[in-house]
Formats: C-alpha cells, structure tokens, sequence
C-alpha cells in the first residue's frame, strides 16, 4: 500500500492529471469500462445481494453515467480561473481564484450502492485532477473483485487503483498521507476515518446517515404520498442511506393515511424472485434489523429469513419515540409510523436529535414549507416526494452534523476534491506611501479613509 500511495504522489506531483483534456480521457475510458461490462457488473451485484439489472441500472449506474456526462461538458468552466474584484488598496491590480486538484485521494466506498457510491465519488476526484485509491467494501465481495480487475485492467494504478480488503487493510490505508479522504458509511466508522485524518491534517468529506424522518401534513395527497415513500423506503430493501427511516403523520389523516401505504406495499408485491427487492447485505445485518421488530405493532409483514437474508417490508404503527427501532438508523425494510397533533411539538422532537442526512415533507402549503424548512437542519431532502433530490445533479449532495461533512455531486463534487487558490497580480508601479514606515498620524487618517472611516 505505501508503494501505491507513493507512487501515486510522484504522479500527481509530474503534473500527469492537470490538463483537462487527460482528465476528460480518463472519464471517458471508464464510462467505456462501465457500458462494456455491464452483464458482468450486474451479476456481481445479484450475486453479492440479489439486486436485479432493472434496480441495479435504475439506482447505480444511472447516476455513475449521469455525473460522467455532467463533468465531461462542464469541466471547462468548472477548472476556469475566476476574478474577483480588487479592492483600493491594492490597486492596480488583478484578482481571481484558480481551481487546483487536492493531490491524492483516498475513497472508501460502502456496500449498499456499490457502484454508485464508489465511483461518484472516483469521478468528481478525476474532474479535479486528482489521482485515485479506491477502497470499496468487501462486504459486497464480488462487486469489489470485479472493480478490481476492471479498473486495474483500465488504468495506470500509479493514477487509479483499487486496493481490496477488510479492516486491517482499511486501517493500513487510513496511516498513510493523502491531500483528501472520501468515506461514505456509518456514524462510528466515520469517527474513525476523521480521527486518522486528523494526524496528519487531512481534509474529509464524510457521507454518513442518521434517521431521515418523513412529516405527513394533514393536505397532503395521500394516495400519491403513499406511492412515492413506499417506493422510496423499500428501494435496495431500506438499505440506503437516505431512505425514509420513520414517519410522522398528522392525526387526522393517520389511519387513511396507513391504509394507504399498507395497500402500495401489497400492490407492489416485493419479493426477491420477482425482481423487484433485494436481499439484506449478510447475516449479521439481518439479525440487527430483525431484531428492531416490535411484534405487537406491526401491521403489514414482519417475517424473516437470517439464513436467506431476507426481510418483509414491514409496516409498524404507533410507534413512539422511546422504542427501539426509534434508537438507531433502521437501514433495513421497516417503516415505523408515529402520529403527531402539533407541528411545533414535532420539530422540536426532531430538533432534539442529531441532524438527519435527509428530510422529507408532503404538503402543499405554501407555510408549513417555509417552517419546516426554517426550522429543520438536514443535510438535503424533498418536498412531495423521496430520495429522488439525489437524481439531480445540480444539487449538492451532503449531510450536516452527525450525518456528515461536506458535500459531492456535479460542481460540487468538483470543489471538494480541489483548494481554490486566491491570487493577487499586482502592477509593476511605484506604491504609495501611506503603508510603509515612518507611520504618521496623517497616514493613519488617510488609512481609516480608504475603508470608509474617515471624518
């Protein structure tokens, strides 16, 4: 591993992944990679967790292709210097910003969007002109064996490679020195990536998680509600990050709204031999969420397999804040309801818990958006709809608090793999005096007047 790290640093210090027309090369021979391999790509991903080639393309490499696209035509700009204004005192004299790479990057990629996780990321760092070490999950095994030989057989590793492992070679990965660590995953693995950082003074972007919460207003139109969080909750079987963890509907719509949703979940008719639902992750993560089930309110599902790693969508009611399944990121197939009466009460329950990844609101007016809003810290989400803020590219994508630092997709993922450089470009010309030495009185006067204190 210290042999690609530094490898990778001589590389990226010969200059090698400046000019944009390398980089606009490197993002075209892996989309290439990409659209040539996709049987194989998607039978990894069955393999690892049962996901079939309608989701996998649907959730993974839609994105991946959509933000390959994005950077390609954009990068001119995005890499472009620009000025800023100069002010009196520096006159005359030019100002402007340079974009530049970080330098090397490290990316530890998660298990649950296994493709699109990984290489969004990759590909924001290959448009900021930084080199690449790819870290995937090894709980999706086949997933990152086949990145492995694709990558290794596309790129020079002295600019992208891809280093396969577990913690121990996580952990060697995190004592070396890199310009910028990207991590996508948990709350506790991302303390440690931010601790192994900080020896050595490493900037992060962190994309963490949390409990997403969904607030049901009594306007809302509750079929179309249903169908959309339904969908959105169920996706890759709750396995994502910013799936809809639990929802608060209003009172007076409570019940219908729950027939509602009970009755989208039934149309829908999840199963993993249909196509249309996946497998949980391993056998571990199944027993954890399993165990979150509260028997006695479930109302839709319930039923699990360890062994097959399986879980049906399951619908539970009456759900309160002191429950289990209310003390942890559910990242599985439950969808706990809890009924509210007042929106403040509901902020301020929401407010009193770490700032979610994602929010979610259904209504149509005009001021409980606003409030909401105003009110509620989260990292990005959706009014009338779910998760679908993250299939815009034009938005950043990012958490806030414990649910992450920093942000990606599209422009944004450009800016957090480079530093902008702030420069001045002064002309050649005789200084006035008033800042040099001896410092008089009248040079002090005429210094307050420049800033507008003077008289």
């Amino acid at each position: 591993m210290k042999d690609i790290v530094s490898a990778q640093r001589r590389y990226f210090n010969a200059n090698h992944t400046k000019p944009l027309d390398f980089r606009i090369a490197q993002l075209e021979k892996l989309r290439a990679v990409l659209r040539s391999n996709e049987p194989a790509l998607e039978a990894a991903i069955h393999r690892d967790y049962g996901k079939r080639p309608f989701e996998t393309f649907l959730s993974e490499f839609f994105l991946v292709y959509d933000e390959i696209e994005v950077a390609i035509a954009n990068l001119g700009t995005w890499a472009a210097p620009s000025q800023v204004d100069t002010n009196a005192l520096n006159q005359p004299a030019t100002s402007y910003v340079l974009p530049e790479p970080l330098g090397s990057s490290l990316i530890i990629g998660p298990w649950n969007y296994p493709y699109q996780l990984s290489l969004a990321p990759a590909i924001a760092a290959i448009a900021a002109g930084c080199t690449v070490l790819l870290k995937p999950s090894e709980l999706t095994a086949h997933c990152s064996a086949l990145l492995a030989e694709l990558i290794g057989q596309t790129f020079a590793p002295d600019f992208f490679a891809v280093v396969e492992g577990g913690v121990a070679e996580t952990t060697a990965l995190l004592a070396e020195k890199f310009d910028i660590i990207f991590f996508t995953g948990s709350v506790p693995v991302g303390k440690i990536v931010y601790q192994a950082a900080a020896r050595h003074l490493t900037p992060v972007v962190l994309e963490l998680g949390g409990k997403s919460p969904t607030i049901i207003a009594p306007d809302c139109n509750l079929a179309i509600a249903a169908k959309r969080l339904v969908w959105a909750k169920f996706l890759n079987a709750g396995q994502t990050c910013i799936a809809p963890d639990y929802v608060c509907v209003h009172r007076s719509v409570y019940l219908a709204f729950l027939n509602c949703v009970v009755e989208e979940v039934e149309r829908a008719a999840y199963d993993v031999d249909a196509g249309n639902y996946v497998r949980i992750v391993n056998e571990r993560n199944t027993e954890r969420v399993a165990s979150l089930i509260e028997p006695a309110k479930v109302i839709l599902g319930g039923r699990y397999d360890i062994a097959a790693r399986t879980i049906e969508p399951t619908v539970m009611r009456d759900v309160s804040w002191a429950d289990k399944v209310m003390q942890e990121e559910i990242f599985g197939p439950l969808l706990p309801f809890l009924p509210y009466d007042d929106l403040d009460a509901l902020i301020a329950n929401i407010k009193d818990r770490p700032k979610p990844l994602s929010l979610y609101l259904f209504t149509e007016d005009a001021a409980v958006k606003q409030k909401v809003l105003a009110e509620i810290s989260f990292g990005g989400g959706c009014i009338n709809d779910a998760i679908m803020h993250i299939a815009n590219g034009e938005l950043p994508f990012g958490g806030v608090g414990d649910s992450g630092i920093g942000s990606y997709h599209g422009e944004a993922g450009f800016r957090a793999f480079s530093h902008y450089k702030s420069v001045l470009d002064r002309a050649v010309v005789e200084d006035p005096e008033v800042k040099f030495p001896p410092y008089t009185d009248e040079k002090l006067a005429l210094l307050k007047a420049v800033v507008g204190l003077g008289g």
